[in-house]
């Protein structure tokens, strides 16, 4: 499994939030400070906006901030979010037109291989991802 950009962008934008609770950043901070392209982060915002995870205000003294506490939020749940395609193989996906699934074993493993890889991705939350707060602070 590979996970997209989007994904990826989330996570800093999380992390970033992470980092800075005490004041409110803006888009364009973190676009600055991750050398990243800002109208791609405000489609990441608005996704985690409206999931409940970030809160997003306008005007002079706006900006965002995490909605929930970092260790209430899972990185499993991240995922899960920002990925919409962790559908693996064809037998996943409702349009299915494998002629084999009824015989092959091969969604089953990759099924269990998949609970396994969230099983682990849910017992971290944003708060494991900055748990190294001043080397990453650093960094930015």
């Amino acid at each position: 499994m590979r996970i997209t950009v989007f994904t990826d962008y989330a996570f800093r934008v999380l992390i970033y939030l992470a980092l800075n609770p005490e004041r409110r950043v803006t888009i364009n901070n973190i676009a600055d400070d991750y050398g990243i392209s800002k109208n791609h982060l405000m489609k990441v915002v608005n996704l985690l906006a409206n999931a409940g995870l970030v809160t997003a205000s306008r005007g002079p003294q706006g900006g965002l901030k995490l909605a929930q506490q970092a260790d209430k939020i899972m990185v499993g749940e991240i995922i899960r979010l920002t990925e919409d395609n962790i559908q693996l193989v064809e037998c996943f996906r409702p349009d299915n037109g494998c002629a084999i699934t009824p015989a092959c074993e091969l969604k089953a493993i990759l099924d269990e291989s998949l609970r396994a890889f969230f099983g682990v991705l849910d017992k971290y939350s944003l708060q494991n991802l900055v748990i190294h707060r001043s080397d990453l602070q650093k960094l930015l």
